[in-house]
């Protein structure tokens, strides 16, 4: 199966990890998102995380996303993810469904596995059984979507059986990626992955593409593939004010992985923007770098982050205005054109 090299649509994505607190944060993603649908941008995402303040500041995304969905009109609101083993599956299908009905139908819904191990423990999961928990949660919540009759004889209230339609898969396997295809399901692609010991070296293409196509080869005839490539991205007009910053943001999350013991070889920026597969610069810089990832033109959406290079909020903004304003059109991407794809669908 083949698709097409120019992908429909241009999303931002946010880990909420602005420096400031709880209240802030949300407050200042709320912004990033508001600005990212004035300036074009098709889909905004949201991961969720339990716990860890400096790895993730958001544990509920369905009620921030309502917060949002009541503060803009047409961009798409998706997570990424829910960790669904820690949910309870009626729960997650009754937020989402209800989510989905306050945005006017704007909801896309991500699932993943993730999630340190103390996390799983504090929810009562034992994290070694995390895949046969999510498998079956993410089966209930399907069902309960549909209306299926649930455990007692209750059905969901309100359904949501065209939710189905909007799910993605995350995963870091080409195994994950067939399941997802099977499914029907979209396949989330991550910013970044680690590297096999054996090939130190292989591009984050090398690595995805094979996952690309085991999802394409599973999918069945005549479903139509949904492939989000997430990339870490910082675009500025100043060249040496982004690699500053990038340098102080990557060179923190290096050394918070080595403090878990997970050692990052980088004697300067350029290394670590290389081992943490960003794309860094003026726009032009951007579009260079992007366009050696051979896995992204094969990606139905475009979504980039900014983290771990983690710049200051009026950064963060502007970075916004030159991706759709630059990088996104040199990729393929055409904000008319992808508005009414997304209408089409």
């Amino acid at each position: 199966m083949t698709i097409s090299t120019k992908p429909k649509r241009l999303g931002f994505f946010t880990r909420v990890l602005d420096q400031a607190d709880a209240g802030e944060r949300y407050r200042l993603v709320s912004e990033q998102i508001i600005h990212a649908e004035k300036h074009g941008f098709d889909s905004a995402w949201v991961a969720q995380h339990h716990f860890h303040a400096d790895e993730g500041g958001l544990p509920s995304p369905a009620v921030f996303l309502a917060h949002v969905g009541a503060r803009t009109s047409h961009i798409r609101l998706g997570t990424g993810v829910i960790t669904l083993p820690m949910e309870n599956a009626i729960r997650v299908a009754e937020d989402t469904s209800v989510l989905d009905l306050l945005s006017n139908g704007r909801l896309e819904v991500g699932f993943g596995t993730g999630g340190t191990r103390e996390s799983f423990e504090t929810f009562g999961v034992d994290s070694d059984k995390r895949g046969e928990v999510y498998a079956a949660n993410l089966q209930l919540v399907r069902d309960a979507w549909s209306g299926i009759r649930l455990n007692g004889g209750n059905h969901l209230y309100p359904t949501a059986p065209h939710l189905i339609n909007h799910v993605w898969l995350a995963t870091f396997s080409a195994l994950g990626s067939k399941l997802a295809g099977l499914s029907g399901d979209g396949l989330m692609l991550s910013r970044t992955q680690p590297r096999d010991p054996q090939n130190p070296d292989a591009s984050l293409s090398d690595i995805q593409n094979p996952i690309i196509d085991a999802y394409l080869n599973a999918l069945p005839e005549g479903k139509t593939p949904r492939i989000l490539g997430s990339r870490s991205l910082f675009v500025a007009e100043d060249r040496k004010r982004a690699l500053q910053l990038a340098e102080y943001g990557l060179s923190d999350f290096a050394a918070k992985m080595a403090a878990r013991g997970l050692p990052v070889q980088a004697r300067n920026v350029e290394d670590l923007i290389r081992v943490f597969d960003s794309h860094v610069g003026t726009p032009d810089d951007v579009i260079a770098s992007l366009k050696q990832d051979t896995a992204l033109p094969r990606s139905t959406d475009l979504v980039f982050q900014v983290h771990s290079i983690d710049p200051p909020h009026e950064d963060i903004l502007r970075s916004i205005e030159l991706t759709a304003q630059y990088v996104a059109p040199a990729l393929g991407w055409h904000k008319q054109l992808s508005s009414k794809l997304v209408a089409a669908e």
